[in-house]
């Protein structure tokens, strides 16, 4: 009685057998190419979204050229490829199923010749060709792009914040060992075919190590996203050596045209699209700003800006609500995020119309729980204030546990009476810091180099490893290095 399930089992397994492009071996898969494409297809928008597209044609049009010719040449040159620099500090690239690849400003920033670029290109095309992200579909891990939702203990809080950005999320892969191991390969392979030095991406995974041995980032870094199998760069040196010696030939760098296009790139944080300071938030572009509880953690995004005290047990929420008026903005957002109305009411914040809510998110028991497990669920109450400014429509929301509610509603109220018009042209006019590229007048070390453009002793390292360098390296006269400059200062 049991050779039924056992027989329909092997159909379903001889069904998703597929033959890999890479390794040319049948495998069981669960995902078609069509659904890949589907896959892909469906997280761009949400990834632009999220993160927002670095606005330099002359970088999106160098990723995107340097991807086609990439693409052309590898195991499945047929997917439609997309290319595109996020509007992101973090340190990270990262492919998604259907050929859909994204590298940040901030891992543009860092690289300091194409071949380093062309090494993590052809990794990241790798994972698409080797089929990992339909291979890893049942570890796929969606991470929303802020920290505070994943640092709270509580599901509920999580839940909310993802949905009040309007679900909008970040497909990200976590890569096995051995299928960064394979993608470091067809990195060294694909780079070098199209002409590029495959040494220099293993030198670009000691970058990656400098910049991980710094404090923890707060979201996925591409170390945190593509863990170390270990040696990686000295195996993929080897590698690439061995490429080398197999197929001859020359291989380049191109250092100072890399280093040509990236002049002035942003570099850290951008202002425009809102900084804290002084425990404020400020968003010049916008032109509001609002405090932020001394001692919170925070973090800000195109979706949203998220806070939370560190114990964990209140959270809040700014992002843009739907609706053409304040009360149908608090309607749809009571629909969206299952909210039961408590009470609702006009109001005035500094001078904006506003409406005010206090909800209770709704309770979604799990089908065949215990009836006692289902009792103790914990209610959670919502503090909602809708603000028209600029011809939008703004809401806080400040969340806690109900237990916690009355002690936290005095947070939130603050911050929610603290929103105001921003008119000071120091905040509104507030530049970001940019790199430079510098031409070295003589024979010094790097660290003598960046003392005389005025470095400060606590820039020396985090210059250091942007250079790829450490601060006793030494630049020969007539070498290129980078600083980092405030605003539009050369």
């Amino acid at each position: 009685m049991f050779r039924l399930p056992v027989i329909m089992l092997a159909l379903l397994i001889g069904f998703a057998c597929s033959r890999n492009p890479v390794t040319g071996k049948r495998q069981v898969l669960f995902m078609s190419e069509k659904q890949e494409l589907s896959m892909g297809k469906s997280a761009d928008p949400q990834i632009v979204a999220s993160m927002g597209l670095y606005e330099d044609e002359t970088l999106q049009k160098f990723i995107n050229e340097k991807g086609k010719e990439m693409a052309a040449i590898s195991h499945r040159p047929h997917l439609p490829y997309e290319f595109k620099v996020l509007d992101s500090p973090v340190v990270n690239a990262f492919a998604v199923p259907g050929g859909y690849v994204y590298f940040t400003r901030g891992i543009m920033a860092h690289f300091n010749n194409e071949a380093e670029f062309a090494g993590v290109l052809g990794h990241e095309i790798g994972h698409v060709t080797a089929k990992h992200g339909a291979r890893q579909q049942t570890s796929q891990i969606l991470s929303q792009v802020g920290l505070v939702a994943g640092m709270i203990a509580s599901k509920e809080f999580a839940q909310f914040a993802q949905q009040a950005s309007q679900g909008l999320q970040l497909l990200m892969l976590k890569n096995s060992r051995s299928h960064e191991s394979e993608s470091d390969k067809l990195g060294v392979e694909y780079s070098s075919k199209i002409g590029y030095d495959a040494t220099k991406m293993a030198t670009f995974f000691g970058t990656l190590k400098s910049l991980s041995a710094k404090a923890g980032q707060s979201i996925p870094t591409f170390m945190s996203t593509h863990p170390d199998p270990g040696q990686r760069e000295q195996k993929v040196r080897l590698m690439a050596k061995a490429y080398q010696q197999k197929n001859g030939g020359q291989y380049k760098e191109n250092r100072d045209s890399y280093l040509a296009m990236i002049d002035g790139i942003v570099y850290g944080e951008d202002p425009k699209q809102g900084f804290v300071e002084s425990w404020t938030f400020y968003h010049p572009e916008l032109k509001f700003e609002f405090p932020v509880p001394t001692g919170w953690q925070y973090q800000n995004s195109p979706a949203q800006f998220q806070m939370a005290p560190k114990d964990g047990k209140a959270m809040m929420v700014l992002t843009l609500a739907q609706g053409n008026t304040l009360e149908e903005a608090a309607s749809q957002t009571a629909q969206q995020l299952n909210l039961a109305v408590a009470s609702g009411r006009r109001k005035t914040v500094n001078g904006l119309p506003a409406y005010e809510m206090t909800s209770t998110i709704k309770q979604q028991q799990q089908q065949g729980a215990p009836q006692q497990q289902q009792g103790q669920q914990q209610s959670v109450k919502v503090l909602s204030t809708f603000i028209q400014h600029n011809n939008m429509i703004f809401v806080l929301h400040g969340l806690s546990q109900a237990v916690d509610f009355n002690s936290q509603s005095q947070n939130f109220r603050r911050v929610m009476g603290g929103f105001a018009r921003l008119t000071d042209p120091d905040k509104l006019n507030r530049q970001p810091d940019r790199v430079r590229i510098r031409t070295s007048s003589r024979s010094q070390t790097l660290q003598q180099a960046l003392q005389a453009e005025g470095a400060s002793a606590t820039q020396l390292q985090d210059l250091a490893i942007l250079n790829g360098m450490t601060l006793n390296t030494t630049l020969k006269a007539g070498q290129k290095y980078k600083i980092v400059r405030n605003g539009n200062l050369q």
